[in-house]
């Protein structure tokens, strides 16, 4: 029998993390992809222990174009069934206008955009044939709503959120359940990594949820089929007011002129 896995990207740190933690509770076998080998494999010996699954590990770079076929030829050299995918793998990224290097906003695009969709190009149509699979693609509450800024991270997240809706419709048939998780402002290092501690540091504390009450949203939302998981009671409140005709102007946050 071809062991069943569920596997998660960015999963050195943070949600990925946390992703592996409670997936592995549900007694999944587990492939926890990341850039950093060293703390793949601490969290591999931990989660191993703890809960008795099996855990490999794979360093990849998923801003670099051949980061997904090597991720499937990987499973298939290792006879993995692959029933859960958690696209989690991201970062703040460059600033659209100011940063100039063309390459290194290219890398972002790959790491946000292309290699999501790539990894549900080769996974997800084996979850449909074998009738089972769960897809959760990490988005943001930054993806529903258009602000000024950087131009990058928020559209990046819009566009997982349009693609796991479409795909979710068109594979729920077949078994396959696809979700984009939308959390808010959330306790992990990616403010840290980001170099957003010191706004981190100036906002009410009430606006910040934890990884585990975002991460096991986003498991029973991808169980029960949900295309679009809004985590945190507070965000979901929001959520309707960003979507409405009605009141999503007020929301809407312009640049001052210069």
């Amino acid at each position: 029998m071809t062991p069943r896995y569920a596997l998660v990207t960015g999963a050195s740190a943070g949600l990925g993390a946390e992703f592996a933690k409670q997936l592995a509770q549900k007694g999944l076998n587990l492939l926890l992809v990341a850039r950093r080998g060293d703390r793949l494999q601490a969290l591999a010996a931990s989660l191993s222990q703890d809960f008795g699954v099996t855990v490999k590990t794979l360093v990849a770079d998923l801003s670099e174009p051949n980061a997904p076929l090597l991720i499937e030829k990987y499973c298939h050299d290792n006879n993995l069934q692959i029933d859960w995918l958690i696209n989690n793998a991201g970062v703040a990224g460059p600033d659209l206008l100011k940063d100039r290097d063309w390459p290194e906003q290219q890398a972002f695009f790959q790491l946000m955009m292309l290699s999501v969709v790539e990894l549900c190009h080769r996974f997800v149509p084996g979850m449909a044939a074998r009738k089972f699979g769960r897809v959760v693609n990490v988005a943001s509450v930054a993806g529903r709503i258009p602000r000024s800024g950087g131009c990058n991270y928020g559209p990046s997240k819009a566009y997982l959120v349009a693609v796991s809706e479409e795909l979710n419709l068109t594979v729920a048939g077949q078994g396959v359940h696809v979700s984009a998780l939308c959390p808010g402002f959330t306790h992990t290092d990616f403010h840290e990594t980001a170099g957003l501690n010191d706004m981190k540091a100036g906002m009410p504390r009430w606006l910040w949820y934890g990884a585990d009450t975002v991460v096991s949203d986003a498991i029973r939302g991808a169980d029960v089929g949900k295309p679009v998981v809004v985590s945190g009671r507070l965000y979901r409140w929001l959520d309707p007011l960003f979507q409405s005709v009605w009141t999503r102007r007020f929301f809407r946050i312009k640049a001052r002129p210069q």
